[in-house]
């Protein structure tokens, strides 16, 4: 059979990668065939499938990924009304993007698509948890005195929505994550980045989130104490 495209002939050679990362293994095969195979006249050859698919991703989430926690950011300034509670909550982004890239590290997983897509899950599920947890400090600022009081409040009222937010996302997704059937290439990467990044997400929200709002609390705190003064 002869194909053809935009009015010239083409051969189509196909192949699957398994067992390591796609863009690894195309850099690979590249290399070795730039230093054996010198194409005649007229004839070159393109990369296509899930790797042209790849890059095409990778250079759409570059430009996604910082435009939406920049959107993040802003809505977050625009219901505290403080920048200061708005990094409280980003602050457990990057907990949660560690613990999935050492979920693809330990089990060997490579990056692909599906991993990525993993990650954006990731960056939700944790500003929300985030949201939560300061949104009840600021909460318990109205019935309590002082900063350890406003932060134990907190955290004994917002825990069980925080545990159930992260637990459900990566709970949910963990059989998936184990599974080793038909058709696992397209979930697993999502799954174990999910599952990786709720756990360092949850540790995140419940001890760094009120170490990074105490300081806020102590600023509005001492604040209060000089105008009453």
């Amino acid at each position: 059979m002869i194909y053809r495209e935009n009015g010239r002939r083409y051969i189509p050679i196909k192949f699957s990668v398994r067992g390591r990362d796609l863009a690894g293994t195309i850099a690979e095969v590249q290399g070795k065939l730039a230093a054996s195979i010198r194409p005649p006249e007229g004839y070159h050859y393109e990369w296509a499938g899930e790797y042209d698919s790849l890059r095409r991703e990778q250079r759409r989430l570059a430009i996604i990924i910082p435009v939406t926690v920049g959107v993040i950011l802003g809505l977050l300034y625009v219901s505290f009304n403080s920048i200061r509670d708005a990094l409280a909550v980003m602050s457990v982004l990057p907990f949660g993007i560690a613990g999935g890239v050492l979920a693809l590290l330990v089990s060997g997983t490579p990056f692909s698509i599906s991993a990525a897509v993993g990650f954006a899950s990731i960056i939700g599920v944790a500003t929300l948890g985030g949201l939560v947890f300061v949104a009840g400090i600021r909460r318990a600022e109205a019935h309590e005195h002082g900063v350890h009081h406003s932060i134990i409040r907190a955290s004994v009222g917002e825990l069980r929505a925080v545990l159930m937010a992260c637990l459900a996302a990566g709970l949910g997704l963990l059989p998936a994550a184990l599974s080793h059937g038909i058709g696992v290439q397209a979930q697993q990467p999502l799954a174990r980045v999910v599952v990786g990044g709720m756990v360092t997400t949850t540790f995140a929200i419940l001890i760094v989130v009120p170490v990074i709002a105490s300081f806020g609390l102590v600023t509005t705190t001492g604040m209060a104490g000089e105008a009453q003064s």
